[in-house]
C-alpha cells in the first residue's frame, strides 16, 4: 500500500509540473497515465483478495 501512495504522489507532482510549466504538457499526460495504471493495479489486487474469502 505504500507503493500506491508513492505513485499517487508522483502522479500528482508530475501533473502539477506538466500543467504549470510551459512546454511540459507531456508530464501532465505521464502523470495521468501513472495515476490510472496505479488505480487499476490496486483495483485488480483488491478484487482478487475479495474473491478468496471463503463463504460461510
Amino acid at each position: 500500500m505504500a507503493y500506491f501512495l508513492l505513485f499517487v504522489v508522483v502522479a500528482v507532482v508530475l501533473g502539477i509540473i506538466g500543467a504549470t510549466a510551459e512546454g511540459l504538457g507531456y508530464l501532465l499526460i505521464v502523470g495521468i497515465v501513472v495515476l490510472v495504471a496505479d488505480v487499476t493495479v490496486v483495483a485488480v489486487r483488491l478484487s482478487r483478495r475479495a474473491r478468496r474469502r471463503p463463504l460461510r
